[in-house]
């Protein structure tokens, strides 16, 4: 039998990093097509612009650009 080295089977961290990197730019391009990434360019914009001023609350922003958005219809999909 072959002496153990105890550190556990080769995994390909190459491949794992790979994958992992790959899914990521996946997750932020369709959270940037549907919109899902607004409240963190809201807060990236609003500590650029106001800073010292308190944002609005994720419930609050999401509240308002739904009202914004019933009254100003704009050409989108749905």
């Amino acid at each position: 039998m072959a002496a153990e080295s105890g550190a556990g089977p080769a995994r390909p961290t190459g491949l794992v990093a790979a994958a992992a990197s790959l899914w990521g730019k996946v997750v932020w391009y369709f959270e940037g097509m549907l919109g899902a990434d607004a409240y963190r360019k809201y807060l990236e914009h609003h500590e650029r612009t106001h800073p010292g001023d308190a944002p609005l609350t994720e419930r609050q922003f999401w509240r308002e650009k739904m009202d914004w958005e019933e009254k100003n219809p704009q050409g989108r999909c749905c």
